[in-house]
């Protein structure tokens, strides 16, 4: 069942909201400053502010049951070898589209019938669409080209590439000649923007020590008009916040699109976390850009001001997210305000012009770890979270046993350490929508523990620790508070692409990792209507008009996170009342636990403890391994009911070791000094999850049939 948890929405100088009619409820919000997308949806996110919300009310809560599919076209064959997580834009009744694959497409909105088709490579990125602009379709490519495509034929009008060492001379303190751009590495990916004859194009990579670059291109050529530095180079403001030469590889890469306020002339763009990722012991101070907003001179790429969220992180907690843009009253007063934060599971509601933080900031204390050379404090924003910010014991982000834990900015060192908000957790990198009828910002968000080490000594970050649960919701947070209005667990998280779209009709449109593309009541989050899709939703629904008829629309495909075995495919959907085509066929849902994937091993009933298992020999390796995951020989058992499994700490091991089941409690073999061994026999059939106490990230699986 649905649980919903409403909060009061009142506060110092807070405006109450009405939540009956839409002409009662819109009565309290000031009338937004972005031009509303209207029967078109020409942007990733709708418009400048990224406020994903449709002003079409033709689909409403008293006709959403009527909505049917209009028509469905699969873009590249019915494929499931890629996953798709790029969000479709409408103008003048064609939608445009990008594929994993890297073919852009053109197709008609009212039938889905393919119009146009354009290759742009074969090496893949994350691109999350496209953009429009003065006739033509802006793309980018995994080997780091930017392409203008001509929007009637798709022809190419020209092409630019990008992440060079030859950038290094555009004022940016970089000198290619002795590595101080960070190599040419990353790739370009999120969505790309187009304003003012301005194409605005980001980058990932920072998991390799790409050293971040946010682009702006002139529209018309493909020149590069700025690049904006994350991790700034020397004689430039913040390098000073980086030890050493460690901005030189410094990630801090913007990997999703900016939002753009074109009265301010500014850009607002997310950067991620430093690099290395987790271990914080060669890159003492702050890290500027990383885990910050900074907002751009659009013209010029000059920094105006910037907020930083993480100070020298070492969580991965790098809060990048298409910025919000609204306009709200706060105590009388109207406010322009940029929502900020994701990952960390609340929002800083920054004032657009200064980045003051409109509802006042604390920076706390936070637990230290002089290895880590981890930062005194951390911001904390006023207001409430909208997820939980250390591990329960209650719900999905139960910690696996023998890990150590803790919340948000517990350090770690080299045994890994469990925290929530994870790297997956909070609400990642889903497209926020801001409702101009409630006043209120939506958000799906994930419950995802992770399990970090700092990677020294061979260890490594664990990420995800095998066996834990998965799961998520959805939360409606009031900006002029910052508090959660409401917020709705449900099974799966929906903090990886999950966008929501609102719309005047006070419908909300949001799709899940087992396809199922729900509307909902804006107000309480019910749900009013279903259909499946064929393959996980992680990209944002959108809505547009053709002579009078509304469609909503979306791009079914897959991803690859939080669950890996997610229903991939290439499902491009359009629906509207009175539409006939059938849902797809129910795919068989993702696993709803970071399972263990590896090849079941039959024909044996022996585990060996702190051993990796070799398929090629079917035999334990010769060595002790402490710090894999898969130091469980066979990692992946299948046995018979009644089967009796014998746990070994071989001789040949130098330590103890042991193998203890959960959640369940179904066994432990207590601690085996080298030579020991115990039993258990496997009465009940299931899948039985356990790990060594002492080891705790080594993680095995016995199913029981």
């Amino acid at each position: 069942m649905d649980r919903r948890k409403f909060l009061a929405t009142t506060g110092a100088g807070a405006a109450a909201v009405a939540v009956g009619t839409p002409e009662s409820a819109s009565a309290f919000v000031p009338k937004q400053p972005f031009a509303a997308p209207g029967r078109d949806f020409p942007k990733v996110c709708g418009d400048l502010g990224n406020q994903n919300h449709s002003p079409l009310k033709q689909i409403s809560r008293r006709t959403i049951n009527r909505l049917g599919g209009a028509w469905h076209t699969n873009l590249e064959g019915g494929s499931t070898a890629q996953a798709q997580q790029s969000t479709a834009v409408v103008q003048n009744g064609v939608l445009y589209v990008q594929t994993t694959q890297q073919n852009v497409f053109a197709v008609d909105g009212r039938t889905g019938a393919i119009r146009w088709k354009t290759n742009v490579g074969t090496r893949t990125t994350n691109m999350r669409g496209v953009a429009l602009g003065e006739g033509r379709v802006y793309s980018t490519s995994g080997a780091n080209i930017v392409y203008a495509l001509d929007q009637r034929t798709g022809a190419i009008l020209w092409q630019k590439q990008l992440i060079t060492d030859a950038e290094g001379g555009m004022d940016s303190g970089c000198d290619p000649q002795n590595g101080q751009c960070g190599g040419a590495t990353g790739t370009l990916a999120g969505a790309v923007v187009y304003h003012d004859g301005l194409i605005y194009v980001g980058m990932q990579g920072s998991t390799g020590g790409a050293r971040g670059r946010a682009y702006a291109l002139h529209a018309a050529t493909g020149e590069i008009a700025w690049i904006f530095w994350g991790a700034p180079g020397e004689g430039q403001f913040g390098n000073d916040s980086w030890e050493g030469d460690s901005w030189k590889t410094g990630g801090a890469v913007p990997w999703i699109h900016p939002a753009i306020d074109p009265e301010l002339g500014l850009v607002y763009w997310t950067f991620s976390g430093p690099y290395p990722r987790t271990d914080g012991s060669s890159r003492a101070g702050d890290n500027l850009f990383a885990n910050s907003i900074v907002a751009i001179d659009a013209k010029t790429g000059k920094r105006r001001w910037h907020f930083q969220s993480v100070h020298h992180d070492i969580w991965d907690m790098d809060n990048v997210m298409a910025p919000v843009l609204a306009d709200i009253r706060i105590g009388g007063r109207l406010r322009k305000v940029v929502v900020y934060g994701s990952k960390v599971g609340m929002y800083y509601i920054l004032d657009r012009r200064t980045g003051e933080a409109v509802h006042g900031m604390e920076e706390r204390p936070v637990e230290q770890d002089v290895r880590q050379k981890t930062a005194a404090t951390q911001p904390f924003p006023g207001g409430e979270p909208f997820t939980p910010q250390a591990p329960r014991f209650d719900n999905a982000t139960r910690p696996v046993p023998f890990y150590e834990f803790g919340g948000l900015y517990t350090p770690h060192w080299d045994r890994p350490t469990i925290i929530f908000p994870g790297a997956g957790g909070g609400a990642d990198w889903a497209h926020l929508s801001f409702n101009p009828f409630t006043g209120w910002i939506y958000v799906g968000y994930g419950l995802i523990n992770s399990g970090f080490s700092n990677a020294r000594e061979g260890r490594v970050n664990t990420s995800r620790p095998l066996g834990e649960f998965f799961a998520g919701g959805i939360a409606a947070v009031d900006p002029r508070t910052n508090t959660p209005v409401w917020t709705k667990d449900g099974e799966w998280s929906l903090a990886h692409g999950n966008g929501i779209l609102t719309t005047a009709g006070r419908v909300m449109f949001q799709g899940g990792p087992d396809g199922l593309l729900h509307a909902m009541n804006d107000e309480t989050g019910e749900t009013l209507w279903s259909f499946q899709t064929g393959a996980g939703v992680h990209t944002s629904p959108i809505a547009y008009e053709i002579d009078g008829e509304q469609y909503i629309a979306v791009f079914a495909g897959g991803n690859g996170l939080p669950y890996p075995d997610i229903p991939r495919g290439d499902h491009l959907w359009a629906f509207k009342l009175g539409g006939t085509v059938a849902p797809a066929a129910t795919p068989v849902p993702p696993a709803k636990r970071n399972d263990i994937r590896t090849t079941a091993v039959t024909g044996t009933s022996t585990v060996v403890l702190g051993r990796v298992w070799n398929a090629t020999t079917g035999q334990p390796g010769p060595t002790e391994n402490l710090v894999a995951q898969n130091a469980m020989a066979p990692q992946h058992l299948r046995v018979p009911v009644g089967s009796e499994v014998t746990f070994i700490n071989p001789v040949g091991n130098a330590g103890a070791h042991a193998a203890v089941s959960f959640f369940d409690n179904e066994f432990d073999t207590g601690v085996l000094m080298p030579g020991q061994s115990a039993t258990h026999i496997f009465a009940t059939p299931g899948t039985y999850f356990y790990n060594d106490s002492v080891y705790p990230q080594n993680t095995g699986k016995i199913v029981v049939y």
